[in-house]
């Protein structure tokens, strides 16, 4: 990495976790309450709850009631399929969910502090119009210069225009700036159309099954960042 000036991150599965999505969080608590569903079967369940948030959530709508919205959602989903809906499992996933979140941001805050003494930060996230909200909520706004969330800017990663669009809010160049995030396919396929450099946070065991770019460089959590990047 060289002649780094800004970097931006992804957010769910990135700053509020060691590049596990939300997807497969939902999955294992639901596991854990009992629900025998697989990860293929469990897929079409979340996206159909996470889709019909997108522009249904007030701007103001903040991480919790984000999350609980999205549990409230799985839970109808579920019901529209044929299983039994529980709305008190519901409260409980999203409860240990977002405990598990806070874990991550206390863990992760001084680790972008450390970078915001030395670049400019900023957020790219494919969200429900509430980035800003949920990020001040978790009280990692301050610490950001821009959050690009994909229904307020009209594009989605992995299409360039939302890099763009946080580059331009930034004053930043692609060739000075790097993306963090937990997707090959939206946020490092996006980030070499925009022509940003791109680090990937994933588990080991998601590293090793992938297939990565020879170039590519990986860290299994956000404080490894110090290491590369500091």
């Amino acid at each position: 990495m060289h002649a780094i000036e800004t970097v931006l991150f992804d957010f769910g599965g990135t700053l509020d976790s060691d590049g596990v999505a939300w997807k497969e969080r939902f999955h294992a608590l639901y596991r854990a309450e009992g629900l025998d569903v697989s990860a293929e079967a469990f897929a079409p369940i979340f996206y159909a709850a996470d889709d019909a948030l997108v522009g249904a959530l007030a701007p103001t709508t903040g991480l919790e009631e984000t999350v609980h919205a999205l549990a409230m959602g799985l839970e109808a989903e579920l019901k529209r399929r044929g299983a039994a809906p529980d709305s008190a499992r519901g409260r409980r996933v999203a409860s240990r969910f977002l405990t598990e979140m806070s874990a991550a941001f206390a863990r992760n805050r001084p680790v972008l502090k450390a970078l915001g003494e030395r670049y400019h930060l900023g957020v790219v996230s494919n969200f429900y119009g509430n980035l800003e909200a949920a990020c001040e909520s978790s009280g990692l706004a301050p610490l950001f210069g821009v959050m690009a969330d994909s229904q307020r800017v009209g594009a989605e990663k992995p299409e360039p225009a939302i890099f763009r669009a946080a580059l331009s809010a930034l004053g930043a160049a692609p060739e000075t700036a790097v993306m963090v995030g937990d997707s090959l396919s939206r946020d490092g396929e996006g980030a070499r159309r925009a022509g940003l450099s791109f680090i990937w946070i994933a588990p080991e065991a998601a590293q090793s099954a992938e297939r990565r770019g020879a170039s590519e460089v990986a860290v299994t959590e956000l404080p490894e960042l110090l290491d590369i990047l500091a």
